[in-house]
């Protein structure tokens, strides 16, 4: 019994270390920039979730880098007239250039509702909005749904999380710890189609 006690602690201790390694790797690896700002895309793919990915999208869009833009994940009752209140600022003429995407409710379901409108569409490549800390995650879901599809991503911040110095926050640690298991998930779910296999 003491023998398969210490076997069961050693690999509680090894597996916690392993995943506080990978926790660290991911939290290190947040970018903290938007690496890419001048690259044309057939479209803009903005995720809900903050007001300020909104505004990067509208940016975007005014920018010309991009001819029309998707909205994933709204709440089925919001409009675009609504949105454009909600943000004071939302020309007119965009209008004809934004989809409403009202079937997501995560970020998995993200990823397949904007596949479904990009193949409507004729998207060949994109460019996603999201927040820094979800844009890992979102990648891995959007790149796995769309693999023929050219993404480049554009995360966007909030003053209210605190990437930098995240162990000092605990509100910030604790959103990236979320997002880290999140992404664990994902990972595992999606395991079974890299080796070939359906569960």
């Amino acid at each position: 019994m003491t023998r398969l006690y210490k076997i069961l602690v050693g690999s509680f201790v090894f597996l916690f270390g392993l995943w506080l390694y990978g926790f660290i790797w991911y939290a290190q690896k947040i970018p903290g920039e938007v690496k890419d700002e001048t690259t044309i895309t057939d479209a803009i793919i903005v995720l809900t979730g903050g007001k300020n990915r909104l505004q990067a999208g509208l940016e975007l869009l005014s920018q010309e880098k991009a001819k029309k833009m998707f909205i994933s994940g709204v709440h089925k009752h919001v409009t675009c007239k609504e949105l454009g209140e909600f943000m004071n600022n939302w020309p007119q003429e965009y209008k004809d250039k934004i989809t409403l995407g009202y079937n997501a409710l995560d970020t998995h379901e993200n990823s397949l509702e904007s596949a479904e409108w990009a193949e409507h569409e004729n998207i060949r490549s994109l460019r996603l909005v999201t927040s820094g800390y979800h844009m890992r995650r979102s990648l891995f879901e959007f790149r796995n749904t769309m693999p023929g599809i050219k993404i480049v991503p554009h995360p966007v911040f909030s003053d209210n999380v605190q990437q930098k110095q995240w162990w000092r926050f605990g509100g910030t640690a604790l959103l990236i710890l979320s997002e880290y298991s999140k992404y664990l998930y994902a990972q595992i779910l999606n395991m079974p189609q890299k080796i070939g296999f359906y569960i």
